[in-house]
């Protein structure tokens, strides 16, 4: 399960940006994964109970935002959203697509008090 690991790089950062003295504690995280990311967001959710204990991120939200897959067209030269990563251009139905974008995940940002 490579959520846990995962998670636990995001605890490293979250555990960085909230090392200031005057930050108590992380109330939520807004995680932002792209469809093509290979993330299992049942198996990140658990992980993230898990791995943020003992941390000023315990017991904090965890938002997840889908970001959409991406491709370049190389038959109409259209950057499209694409479901799979084998789809056809939704806008002129070419198979020569080059996934540009949707493997991504980030930390968008965190709520503090």
């Amino acid at each position: 399960m490579h959520e846990m690991s995962l998670c636990e790089g995001i605890r490293r950062v979250v555990d960085q940006a909230a090392a200031a003295p005057e930050i108590n504690r992380v109330t939520r995280v807004r995680l932002e994964i792209g469809r093509f990311a290979g993330v299992e967001k049942p198996a990140l959710e658990f992980a993230w109970e898990v791995v943020m204990r003992g941390s000023k991120a315990e017991g904090a939200a965890l938002e997840m935002i889908d970001l959409p897959g991406r491709a370049l067209c190389y038959d109409c030269m259209e950057t499209v959203e694409i479901d799979h990563r084998l789809d056809p251009c939704p806008t002129c139905g070419g198979g020569k697509l080059m996934p540009d974008g949707g493997d991504e995940m980030r930390i968008k940002d965190m709520e503090v008090i």
